[in-house]
């Protein structure tokens, strides 16, 4: 979809660049996204936040220490493999891959898991997103999902048990 929104609505080139081997870049991080980083990410916010506070479940220790070494080696290919020494996915501007990613890389930050702790790379180039977006508009942009914490505590668990089966069974 947001290929499709690129060239219809013609934003500027860094997007999804036109040179071949840099839009290459983008669509190799858009197809390793859904079951690279978006799985174990995804993952680990459920773990650490969703299903102790919503479900009042206590997360076996296996699982978690698992979940965790899952996401550490997707933000290992991230550095290595995706962003190596650029500054961008794509090169040197950011791209749809860097906006796709950096959501990857919050979510499992706002469930109180420092993706950034010992990994220089990691952070200086989410502050390169953060500087090519504006502070403001990356605020907005992540303000659900870090405040996530606080909102699920709302949630009326009785309201929540229609899925416990299926949440159980993805993943515990």
């Amino acid at each position: 979809m947001m290929q499709y929104m690129v060239e219809k609505f013609k934003t500027p080139d860094h997007w999804y660049p036109s040179d071949l081997q840099q839009r290459a870049r983008v669509n190799e991080y858009l197809c390793w996204q859904p079951t690279g980083i978006r799985l174990h990410g995804s993952k680990v916010f459920w773990l650490k936040l969703m299903l102790p506070i919503v479900f009042k479940l206590d997360i076996p220790e296996e699982k978690m220490s698992g979940a965790l070494e899952d996401l550490d080696s997707s933000l290992k290919t991230i550095e290595d493999s995706f962003l190596q020494d650029r500054a961008f996915i794509a090169g040197d501007q950011i791209s749809m891959a860097d906006l796709v990613a950096v959501v990857e890389v919050i979510q499992p930050l706002a469930a109180g898991v420092d993706v950034f702790k010992d990994r220089p790379k990691l952070s200086a180039w989410k502050e390169r997103v953060v500087q090519a977006v504006g502070k403001d508009l990356f605020d907005e942009a992540h303000e659900k999902i870090m405040t996530a914490r606080e909102a699920i505590k709302m949630v009326d668990p009785s309201k929540m048990e229609a899925f416990r089966p299926r949440v159980m069974r993805l993943m515990l």
